[in-house]
């Protein structure tokens, strides 16, 4: 049986603000009829306003959801409403699911193992055939080639003749397009989102570090092929030559998908796998260049490895919500290659692990982490961090305070509210996304192990 989930952690999945307030208004008893859960599913009928009540479900082990209202959120509030509900000790013990329940969990069995078998084909080089275009290949490399070269020049034409001129807030519209034109797609979205930085106070610092930034990745990518011929030319250099020594590949790897060459998922699945009992430390939504973008971060407990699952969605289209804020799960995790692996794909599901505080760490020995990331990829913009023992305090601004010191909280974070009533003056784990600008909490956790999302 999965361990049920609190109150916060069902109302974490909620879309937005008004979902989470109308689950809670079809969370009571009275408002279900034919409800059941068994290990891994949880259903029942939620009255309405038509004369037929709509039939909710929930598959624990994803989760995923279904219900037959009509709503264009999810999960629906009828959907929150019933996990409200069970996570309230409201939902009694099924020993077979009901017949429409079943039915859709056979079908997306069904569906998971036609997938399966076509990631298995794809990644079969036999299946998959000769790779193509060639020719078209090596024309995207000349293209972002001389959209970085061009870059490197405006960069520093806007340090030679200063950056007052970046307070117009389309300053940045020309060379984005220039850039998408030139197929480095990922370089002309951290462009675009210069304009973020000039609403902070010290925009004239935070400007110069990501010009700083581009003009390294820029740099990088031109002097691909040296470093190449440099990695390789090492006492200890592998056979073939050319090849780069493996500490360099994960390098080179990274300023390729931080230009816009991205590594495909079937590539990440037919690697290696890493399996532990995964903590989901939390999420963090925002809007990318038309897209929500789903950050879920993961902690290993025997590993001690760090893990981000990204997702991506259109505005108003559900995301992922399959790893759930407080849950614990064994699992297979394929990681993106690079110097300081972080993003990665969960490959496999095994059986659910018991849920409760992730281990923690000291803040120094939290920050000594984040220095052995950035000196892998000095492009790293967020870490997850899992402090121990701290408390919140304030000093010049709001930090997380251990016995030998602290880490600042992020501006945004304002008045720590809820860690300061769950602290109580005591000591917390606390579970938190670092960033140059600090940390922004996730979650952190009662006497009673129980998850509190911040």
């Amino acid at each position: 049986m999965i361990e049920r989930w609190n109150r916060d952690q069902v109302l974490a999945l909620a879309p937005d603000a008004p979902s989470q307030k109308a689950a809670q208004g079809v969370s009571s008893p009275g408002k279900w009829s034919g409800i059941g859960v068994t290990a891994d599913a949880l259903w029942g009928e939620c009255k309405g306003s038509g004369s037929k009540p709509y039939r909710a479900c929930v598959d624990l082990s994803e989760p995923a959801y279904r219900c037959s209202c009509p709503s264009r959120k999810f999960p629906c509030k009828h959907a929150l409403g019933l996990l409200l509900l069970w996570s309230a000790d409201g939902v009694p013990a099924a020993d077979e699911p009901a017949d429409w329940v079943a039915e859709w969990l056979d079908q997306r069995r069904d569906r998971a193992a036609k997938a399966a078998t076509r990631a298995a084909a794809t990644a079969d080089p036999a299946e998959s055939g000769p790779p193509g275009g060639g020719r078209r290949a090596e024309q995207r490399e000349q293209r972002v080639a001389a959209g970085l070269s061009e870059l490197e020049r405006w960069l520093a034409d806007q340090i030679r003749q200063g950056i007052a001129g970046s307070r117009r807030h389309d300053h940045w519209d020309g060379l984005a397009k220039r850039l998408i034109d030139a197929q480095a797609p990922a370089v002309a979205g951290s462009v675009s989102r210069l304009n973020a930085v000039l609403a902070t106070e010290d925009w004239p610092a935070r400007l110069l570090g990501e010009y700083a930034l581009l003009h390294l990745l820029s740099v990088a990518h031109r002097r691909l092929p040296e470093m190449v011929r440099a990695s390789g030319d090492g006492a200890d250099a592998p056979e073939r030559a050319g090849a780069p020594h493996p500490a360099a590949a994960g390098l080179l790897q990274r300023v390729r998908e931080r230009v816009g060459f991205p590594v495909t998922k079937e590539e990440v699945l037919a690697g290696e796998t890493v399996r532990d009992v995964w903590d989901v430390l939390g999420r963090r939504d925002e809007e990318q260049d038309r897209l929500i973008a789903r950050r879920v971060w993961l902690r290993g407990r025997a590993t001690g490895r760090p893990a981000l699952v990204l997702s991506f969605a259109p505005v108003g289209q559900a995301l992922d919500a399959s790893l759930v804020t407080g849950t614990a799960l064994d699992a297979d995790l394929a990681f993106y290659p690079g110097p300081s692996p972080l993003r990665a794909l969960v490959a496999a599901r095994h059986d659910a692990a018991p849920a409760g505080p992730a281990p923690g760490s000291t803040p120094e020995r939290a920050l000594e982490e984040v220095a052995r990331a950035l000196a892998g990829d000095p492009w790293v913009d967020s870490w997850p961090v899992v402090l121990d023992g701290v408390t919140p305090a304030r000093g010049s601004s709001w930090q997380l305070a251990g016995p030998s010191g602290g880490l600042a909280l992020h501006p945004s974070a304002g008045t720590p509210w809820r860690l300061l009533a769950a602290s109580g003056g005591h000591p917390l784990t606390v579970a938190a996304e670092w960033t140059p600008r600090g940390l922004r909490p996730l979650t952190t956790w009662d006497e009673k192990g129980r998850v509190i999302v911040l």
